[in-house]
């Protein structure tokens, strides 16, 4: 399997340095680029198009949710990770929801942040053990903590549509055709939509959008 193409967004000059000096001594990683501000990852994620990027949510020039939205939107095959020392409720759902892959603290060393990233080869989600722990807390409560959805029905409109073919019995390799997207395309939209209805499997997932009324 050829290594990611891995681009990273940090503002922090010396974490950053760390971070991609990790990412290059990582075998099935490729550093790509890096980036200080939103601007500059804009134009990065264009003229790179990653397929694994590390965002830090507090940018000079403004939110890494912002920049998580715009590549789930252009990059549907890329996979984004946030790595902040942010990890409150907000934080974590809102990049979730907006597409991350996963949630890495700063809590250890860049090389122990990119180790926690290979999860992601057998369709993992890196989270810190913390967030984990919170997150299997906030499912188990009924009803959700005030504030804290049970789960955030935002789904794209490409993710709306694998879970509708999906219901109708279709296979990935069908709705790749369908929608003219590759099937890792349609698997990457499929675990999107497992994070966001924050479900395990394909028939959780169509049960919860049909409760929520977003499918048919």
């Amino acid at each position: 399997m050829p290594p990611l193409r891995t681009a990273l967004v940090e503002d922090d000059a010396a974490f950053r340095a760390a971070l991609a000096s990790a990412v290059m001594q990582t075998p099935g990683l490729r550093f790509v680029g890096a980036a200080a501000d939103l601007p500059d990852a804009q134009r990065l994620i264009e003229r790179e198009r990653p397929e694994l990027l590390l965002v830090d949510l507090q940018l000079p020039s403004g939110h890494g949710r912002a920049l998580i939205e715009e590549a789930a939107r252009r990059l549907p095959d890329c996979e984004m990770v946030v790595v902040s020392t942010l990890g409150d409720d907000e934080s974590l759902f809102g990049a979730l929801a907006a597409g991350a892959s996963g949630y890495l603290l700063k809590q250890g060393s860049a090389a122990q942040v990119v180790e926690q990233l290979m999860s992601l080869r057998d369709g993992g989600s890196p989270l810190s053990p913390v967030l984990a722990r919170r997150l299997i807390r906030q499912l188990a409560q009924a009803p959700a903590s005030p504030g804290v959805p049970a789960c955030d029905a935002r789904l794209s409109e490409q993710e709306l549509a694998v879970l509708q073919a999906a219901s109708q019995g279709y296979r990935y390799d069908e709705i790749a055709t369908q929608m003219g997207v590759t099937p890792h395309t349609v698997a990457t939209y499929v675990k999107r939509c497992y994070r966001k209805l924050q479900v395990h499997s394909k028939t959780q997932a169509i049960a919860q959008a049909r409760r929520l009324g977003v499918i048919c």
